[in-house]
């Protein structure tokens, strides 16, 4: 590991040491290829065929109420995802860099045309669970929103349609709040700190979101206000039973450069038994407010920065307005 992480690792381990021992606690080593098309004609290049490796390590430390996580990561990837448009990066592109975040835990080990590797601390958090209230500090994950392929809701490092391995996401540098009432609701505050292009402390980089998540009946609901960047946002979603399915949506509206920006993805999700199998189906619609229309050029990306931003944060992966997804999954082993 990079000695500049060894005093984060000291303070982490030390702030632990009276009521736990930070201890190894496994990791893993992956390897993938990835083949992708794309029917967005505006692209210079449509399709892509690219591998990656992954190695993570994981440490923990539990005590009565506090805890930490760190884990380290090693990453390599190869291929030729799409080129950017005016710098930023276009859908399926590697994740950003860590340019923008509070702290510096990543170097870059290799990097070329087709090429990248890397090394960071992903987790880094210390954290506290009592009866009531619950927080963490660091660089832990945080996941909001009810969709499976697209989530306009979750704006903190969501995952792309595409991505098969869904196990970790990308952490943030936050403080992160959590109240529990006794009838289950619960209300969470996130305050994501980054840094802008220069490195520099600004506000207007930042992220401050409230969400209260409560219980009707047998269904389920999400209520969102959030300053992300220099955007607020205001959402509203949930699930319940719908028959024999599972119903989830979710509405966001953004107020972007002066315009309301409405964003939505609903979804149909079944479960059965067949073949002495456990399978499960799901249709699930998506409409990206910040989206071009039907027959759009390459001319309309570059105009539109507010669509380009999004693009290159990570936090949008589609550039039309309307998407059907589908997929049926078969659980060959428990």
């Amino acid at each position: 590991m990079c000695l500049r992480y060894l005093p984060v690792v000291l303070v982490l381990a030390s702030a632990q040491a009276a009521t736990a021992e930070l201890r190894f606690d496994g990791g893993h080593l992956k390897g993938r290829s990835h083949w992708t098309d794309s029917a967005e004609n505006p692209l210079p290049q449509s399709s892509a065929f690219d591998q990656g490796a992954d190695l993570r390590l994981r440490w923990r430390a539990d005590g009565q109420a506090w805890n930490a996580e760190l884990d380290y990561q090693l990453q390599g990837h190869n291929g030729g995802r799409f080129p950017g448009v005016a710098g930023e990066p276009l859908p399926n592109a590697p994740r950003p860099g860590e340019g923008r975040r509070l702290l510096k835990l990543d170097a870059t080990l290799a990097e070329g045309r087709n090429y990248r590797s890397l090394q960071r601390l992903d987790r880094l958090s210390l954290g506290y669970t009592g009866e009531r209230w619950v927080g963490q500090v660091g660089r832990p994950a945080g996941s909001w929103g009810n969709g499976l392929v697209y989530n306009p809701m979750d704006i903190f490092n969501p995952f792309e349609p595409t991505a098969v391995d869904r196990e970790y996401k990308p952490g943030d540098d936050m403080l992160y709040g959590q109240y529990l009432r006794h009838n289950g609701d619960d209300l969470q505050a996130v305050w994501v700190v980054r840094r802008d292009r220069q490195r520099n402390l600004d506000r207007d980089v930042n992220s401050l979101a409230l969400k209260y998540h409560g219980f009707a009946g047998a269904a389920e609901y999400d209520l969102l206000l959030a300053r992300h960047y220099r955007d607020w946002m205001l959402a509203a979603g949930g699930s319940t039973a719908l028959g024999g399915a599972l119903l989830r949506a979710d509405v966001t509206a953004t107020d972007s450069e002066g315009d309301t920006v409405i964003s939505l993805v609903t979804s149909l999700a079944w479960s059965w038994v067949g073949l002495d199998r456990n399978m499960s189906a799901l249709v699930e619609y998506y409409h990206n407010g910040f989206g071009l229309r039907d027959g759009f050029e390459l001319a309309d990306i570059q105009a539109r920065p507010e669509l380009r931003e999004r693009l290159g944060r990570g936090e949008l992966f589609t550039l039309g307005r309307h998407y059907l997804a589908a997929s049926l999954l078969v659980e060959v082993s428990p």
